[in-house]
């Protein structure tokens, strides 16, 4: 049977984080913390476009793009523009963009 680790050695996602890419502002932690914005938006992008029975080719064909971009999106695998976004979740899925930065 396997032993149970002492509390003393678990760690915050948080620290996980920092010693997998380290500290915020570091490079290599900037470029994660980018890479999981862009999969989040994606993964956003892909709930609201499925809530609207919507293919990723009738996305692509309303806003104008190709389907293979829209899976890239998806995917995490593109860094959109703003303008892009845009119309993606205002015109071709009907939706309100809000954007809310706290610190």
């Amino acid at each position: 049977m396997k032993s149970v680790k002492n509390n003393m050695e678990l760690t915050t996602f948080d620290e996980h984080l920092e010693k997998r890419y380290g500290p915020l502002g570091s490079k290599k932690r900037t470029n994660f913390e980018i890479k999981a914005k862009a999969f989040s938006i994606g993964e956003i992008i892909r709930d609201e476009r499925k809530q609207a029975n919507m293919t990723q080719e009738e996305l692509a064909e309303k806003t104008g793009t190709k389907k293979s971009f829209i899976s890239r999106i998806e995917n995490g695998h593109s860094d959109i523009q703003l303008s892009t976004l845009f119309k993606l979740i205002e015109i071709g899925l009907g939706k309100e963009i809000n954007l809310t930065i706290t610190g």
